[in-house]
């Protein structure tokens, strides 16, 4: 069996020609899949928008209603980046719902797949970096809540630090959030995650999957996790627009399965995302499509 995938036509909502987030992406993504044999209707799984109790298990009502009202002053809106058009809160909802949905699926099947996700950078009561709520976060607190799990880990390889995944779980003893991320980049002031791996400018392929291959085996063997929640930005990769590292595609290749292969062989289910990137976009969807090829492989070495 290939890994569920989870995802809603939806998720691509239009934005001005000259905007800088890739959007499209999405839907181009899907279709990347289909066309490279590592998706089909078997496997495609259709999310519902998070219910709003379980979205306020992270973000307060009177910051999500203000998001979906246009009701945002200036600064608030310039921070996330993004306008609040309908379509936009309409997807935002569903994505949220994607990742819960990923994570479930994962729960069940050993590992899934989000076409989606990653939104690492929305504080409870504000959104940046393109990111307006949080779904990783909230993904964990409704496990602990509705499904009892006692141990989740974040692990996050986004070029960019899950600053607000970090904040949010401080002193909160059931998840564990790990970030490699690089030092010098957005945001200017980081948080604390339970481990950070800072990389300097111009890191590659070799020094980056040795470092993460030294903290992630022994990390999964510390914690003994329940679930594995995995941010596989692409934007670590040389050509991004917005990173700072020097990964090739073969080398972001090599990440995804390190990570999948650690949990797998251990038994951890794990939930992917595809965080950020930011290049024209058919290298752009090529590498997101990496982590879903590596998902493949392992399910298939490891009898899933």
């Amino acid at each position: 069996m290939k890994p569920p995938l989870v995802y809603h036509e939806a998720y691509s909502a239009p934005l001005p020609s000259t905007h800088r987030f890739p959007m499209a992406k999405f839907r181009q993504l899907e279709g990347c899949l289909r066309d490279m044999g590592l998706a089909s209707d078997g496997q495609m799984h259709r999310p519902l928008p998070v219910p709003r109790r379980w979205l306020e298990l992270v973000h307060p009502r009177g910051y999500h209603q203000a998001f979906a009202r246009d009701q945002l002053d200036r600064r608030a809106q310039r921070r996330i980046g993004l306008p609040a058009t309908t379509p936009l809160v309409q997807r935002t909802w569903l994505a949220v719902g994607g990742t819960l949905l990923t994570a479930r699926l994962a729960l069940r099947h050993g590992v899934a797949c989000h076409l989606a996700g990653g939104t690492h950078h929305a504080f409870p009561d504000f959104g940046s970096g393109f990111c307006i709520f949080n779904d990783l976060a909230i993904t964990a607190r409704v496990l602990l809540e509705q499904e009892g799990l006692q141990r989740v880990l974040v692990v996050d390889l986004d070029v960019h630090q899950g600053d607000a995944t970090a904040l949010i779980f401080q002193g909160e003893t059931r998840v564990f959030t790990f970030s490699a991320h690089a030092a010098s980049n957005f945001p200017a002031r980081k948080q604390l995650s339970d481990l950070d791996l800072p990389f300097q400018d111009g890191v590659g392929d070799q020094d980056y999957l040795s470092r993460v291959g030294e903290c992630l085996p022994a990390l999964l063997e510390r914690l003994q996790p329940q679930l594995v929640l995995y941010n596989a930005g692409v934007d670590p990769h040389q050509e991004d627009r917005l990173g700072r590292l020097c990964l090739t595609d073969m080398g972001l290749l090599q990440r995804d399965h390190l990570v999948l292969d650690a949990c797998l062989r251990r038994g951890i289910p794990i939930a992917t995302v595809i965080g950020g990137g930011y290049d024209a976009m058919t290298p752009l969807v090529k590498r997101h499509a990496l982590v879903f090829r590596a998902a493949s492989d392992q399910a298939r070495l490891h009898g899933l």
